[in-house]
């Protein structure tokens, strides 16, 4: 009778052999590090390795979990952005009919996701505003239904109801609130050291765009 002790089975090729928490652990070091060199690079210019690297990991495990640069930026996408700009779409949601909530709860919910999330300003303007971008497919296919149009179409309402000033467009004033979060809190840096603002903190920021909002939308005759 044969008594040898049975053959030991290999690992599948290409699977970790880091237990199942540290592997979790090692999945979300790459995507901070994959987040990270995005907004400090560009998508286009980020390499695998490096972003292996940062996160410690062997080029070889980045491509277990992700496979690809595409199925890296699409995780990126799923895991980091779409839940972020969540809270933004919460905002209008929560807003019902009021007008001065709505504006007042959009500005607020940006304000928090760039302090919760500060890595989101620049990644925009990076990688959405700059000619080239490789988020600019996101913003018109995924981004733009939930937030902005939405947006837009609240306002346009709030118009024909006689509670938002007959002067604007109702599309034009969506493109003034992000220019108006988004665009201060990402250049912060320049316009901080150019007017030796660094008394000026994210709570005064926010209370002065508040300000010019709410006078510009003739909110004050907002029954």
């Amino acid at each position: 009778m044969d008594k040898r002790p049975p053959p030991r089975r290999g690992r599948r090729p290409g699977r970790p052999s880091e237990p199942q928490a540290e592997a979790l652990d090692a999945r979300e070091r790459l995507l901070d590090a994959a987040l990270d060199r995005f907004v400090k690079e560009g998508i286009a210019a980020s390499t695998l390795r490096a972003i292996a690297d940062q996160a410690g990991v062997t080029p070889a495990l980045l491509h277990y979990y992700f496979g690809d640069r595409q199925q890296l930026v699409e995780a990126v996408i799923e895991d980091r952005l779409m839940p972020a700009l969540a809270g933004l779409r919460g905002a209008i949601g929560q807003a019902g009919g009021d007008l001065r909530a709505l504006v007042r709860g959009f500005v607020a919910a940006a304000f928090a996701l760039a302090e919760t999330h500060p890595w989101l300003p620049p990644l925009w303007v990076r990688e959405v505003l700059s000619e080239g971008g490789a988020l600019r497919g996101l913003l018109r296919e995924r981004i733009a239904p939930m937030v902005p149009l939405a947006l837009a179409q609240r306002f346009a309402e709030a118009q024909r109801h006689g509670r938002l000033n007959a002067e604007l467009d109702p599309r034009l004033l969506v493109v003034s609130l992000v220019g108006l979060t988004l665009f201060p809190l990402a250049a912060a840096p320049i316009w901080r050291d150019i007017f030796d603002a660094g008394d000026v903190g994210r709570e005064q920021l926010l209370l002065h765009t508040l300000a010019l909002l709410e006078n510009g939308l003739e909110l004050d005759h907002d029954d």
